[in-house]
């Protein structure tokens, strides 16, 4: 996707890692998941009860129970959206890029809720060493699913901002 239509990618040095794992406080507080479809190929800590790696596909993979979504940051981040929107039982963590498209087309309109995180979250490697970088952007946690949602209402383990979705229907563009 060009033209705005992903979310961005983690910062990071040249030559380093494109996996980051989503700290594990975030994920103990919000779990437990039955399915990871975005693990790294080395997990230093369960995201779920069942991790599907790169190499396992999980974007075509079949999905099934309560889904952790922390998907590749890039282009292809409305793409894993769109399927967690259709799944409809699942968290995903990406940026809070609220003017993209894949923001406009996979989480206003077709989320229950979100939660703004106050200030960027570190994410930590495969070998579990938190990152020296932030992901370049802040967070947002986006639930589908109303037992997700209540989630994210009680979710206290980092400061932020809860948010009931969907807000009212867009109105157009306001300034073309």
């Amino acid at each position: 996707m060009s033209g705005g239509r992903g979310i961005g990618g983690h910062q990071r040095p040249k030559g380093a890692t494109d996996e980051w794992i989503t700290p594990p406080d975030v994920v103990r507080d919000l779990g437990p998941f039955d399915l990871d479809p975005c693990a790294a190929r080395a997990m230093p800590w369960p995201t779920a009860a069942r991790h599907l790696t790169a190499e396992q596909d999980g974007l075509s993979a079949r999905w099934s129970g309560r889904v952790w979504l922390n998907p590749p940051y890039g282009p292809s981040t409305g793409r894993w959206l769109s399927k967690l929107a259709s799944h409809g039982d699942g968290i995903a963590l990406v940026f809070a890029r609220t003017e993209t498209a894949a923001f406009h087309e996979h989480v206003w309109g077709m989320a229950d809720a979100a939660f703004f995180f106050r200030g960027r979250i570190h994410f930590f490697d495969v070998a579990g060493r938190r990152g020296k970088w932030t992901g370049g952007a802040p967070s947002v946690l986006i639930a589908y699913g109303a037992g997700n949602a209540q989630r994210l209402r009680s979710y206290s383990g980092r400061p932020g901002f809860f948010v009931q979705l969907p807000l009212s229907p867009p109105r157009g563009d306001l300034f073309g």
